[in-house]
């Protein structure tokens, strides 16, 4: 399998050439820059009730902050071949680091939630291409005999990478601002730069190569219907959906906009991206999965932290000290995988590990205000760990039945799909809880009547502890206020619950497909991330 960061054309391994510089100092230099990038994807999650408090805008607008990112980096990645061979891979790379290390301190210096959404599209920008175009470096630059090694260490990055995150972007919050959030990618970000400028080198192959014709058409017009869906599920919820013009127009430019990209791609001598690669069954089947599997990742990782600290009261540095964990799950899942691909059939392993994340996200729709941070703690360690299980060999059997020429633009495909259905679970998951809560509360609310038992038991008592045993008018309305919070609280983790428990339908809805997939030959995952 040849090593490709995501875009049109694989990047041939040299047999021959070896970098000057130690591979595992090259090693080194990649995984800082993958890991600020894969560090900053959760290290955020758990600051979102802040950044929303400090710039005055709801939950569901700032988590713009989250989807703006993730759909600038899903564009950016299928053009990141054709870039890394116009300006040289090392000085792409270096620009991309230099451009999310910038956008980074123009996070922390927002002043305005669409400054903040701004720097985050740059973030996306600079980051699309990091883990790519890491991966190609490690596997030229390491001999056949140590890239699976190679390639392990990195896995191993960026799986613990989301274990600090939530930990160390709660201690941050809580004990300096959300803004240090992002400053924390500044040293990072000029050790990799000073690091891939003295040990990367570009290979031979890539050194005064004609980069081709890059499909400026395509580009463009992927650009368009991506941002416009993004927008009308950003915007929806605030707009009232159908009954906007905006949205109603937008929705029209991004499903005329897609219809025309694909027809351009079809037609089109050198697409950006090849579409005709989902003939293959496998690829097509598994790219359909990792995008259901998007929605579910992003989406639960977003609201799961949302929900400790806006409903169960945490602060943010607990918040993330209970979401940390599943980190563990997903390096012990990712072990176990490594063992059993090639010994197991890969249909069996995604098999068992979609049924794992079905289950234990509908544990989390069984929560309820009053549970220990243990009860959260163990199905998110479960659920990383069913993640592992059907990542890694998702991946080898999307890839299994293609060639290897065609590799490179398939795992740009399939990593753009996965951030797309990243973007759309965040808007889908928010939206979700901002429409439901507001089901419960109308439902609930008709309960609160002086002829309903238990609203009159609960003035009767809370209004004699409030009064000191003398009920009154003050009293009554501070006793219907306490009451009315307790309804509020109640119908949003109702919201919570009904979110969970689609997201745990969608993952088991993928189980079918599975059957739908073709035996294929063992491959080493390397676009999986």
């Amino acid at each position: 399998m040849t090593a490709a960061p995501a875009g049109n054309e694989s990047l041939p391994l040299s047999a021959e050439w070896r970098p000057r510089a130690n591979p595992w100092w090259i090693a080194a230099a990649v995984m800082s820059a993958t890991f600020m990038e894969v560090l900053d994807t959760t290290v955020g999650n758990v600051a979102l009730p802040h950044i929303a408090g400090n710039l005055s805008s709801s939950i569901d607008e700032a988590t713009w902050v989250l989807t703006s990112y993730l759909v600038a980096n899903a564009i950016v990645l299928p053009a990141t071949g054709w870039l890394a061979r116009v300006f040289g891979r090392k000085r792409f790379l270096i620009a991309c680091v230099a451009l999310f290390t910038l956008a980074s301190a123009l996070c922390g210096i927002a002043t305005t939630l669409p400054m903040l959404v701004l720097a985050r599209i740059l973030q996306g920008v600079g980051g699309g291409a990091l883990q790519p175009i890491s991966q190609a470096v490690l596997l030229e630059s390491f001999p056949p005999q140590k890239r699976g090694v190679a390639m392990a260490v990195f896995v191993m990055g960026i799986v613990v990478a989301p274990i600090i995150g939530p930990t160390l972007g709660g201690w941050m919050t809580d004990n300096y601002s959300w803004r240090w959030v992002f400053y924390l990618n500044l040293p990072i970000g000029l050790i990799a730069i000073v690091m891939t400028h003295i040990f990367i080198e570009d290979p031979p192959y890539l050194r005064g190569t004609r980069p081709g014709r890059i499909d400026f058409v395509g580009f463009a017009l992927l650009t368009v219907w991506i941002s416009a869906l993004q927008i009308v599920l950003d915007k929806g919820q605030q707009e009232d959906w159908l009954s906007s013009r905006f949205i109603c127009t937008l929705l029209t430019v991004g499903i005329i906009g897609a219809i025309i990209f694909v027809m351009w791609e079809l037609t089109v001598d050198e697409p950006l991206v090849n579409l005709r690669v989902f003939k293959d069954r496998n690829f097509a089947m598994g790219t359909i999965t990792m995008t259901l599997m998007g929605v579910v990742l992003y989406g639960s990782i977003a609201i799961l932290p949302l929900f400790l600290q806006t409903l169960l009261g945490y602060p943010a540095l607990q918040s993330g000290l209970t979401v940390s964990p599943r980190g563990f799950g997903s390096i012990v899942g990712t072990i176990l995988v490594a063992r059993l691909i090639g010994k197991i059939d890969s249909r069996l392993i995604i098999f068992i590990g979609l049924c794992v994340v079905g289950v234990t996200t509908n544990q989390f729709a069984q929560l309820n205000l009053e549970v220990a941070s243990s009860n959260v703690m163990w199905p998110n360690i479960f659920n990383g760990f069913g993640t592992a299980l059907v990542f890694v060999p998702l991946t080898t059997v999307t890839m299994g039945t293609l060639r290897n020429d065609q590799m490179g633009n398939a795992t740009g495909i399939f990593n753009l799909m996965r951030n797309l259905g990243g973007g759309i679970g965040i808007a889908m998951v928010t939206t979700l809880i901002a429409r439901r809560a507001q089901i419960h509360q109308a439902f609930m609310v008709g309960h609160l009547t002086p002829f309903d038992p238990a609203y009159q038991h609960w003035m009767a008592t809370v209004g004699q502890v409030i009064g000191g045993g003398a009920m009154s008018g003050d009293t009554s309305s501070k006793a219907f206020g306490l009451l009315y919070g307790q309804l509020l609280r109640q119908a949003n983790l109702l919201a919570y619950m009904d979110s969970f428990r689609t997201l745990a339908v969608l993952a088991l809805l993928c189980l079918p497909v599975v059957f739908l997939f073709r035996r294929a030959k063992h491959a080493s995952p390397a676009g999986a991330h």
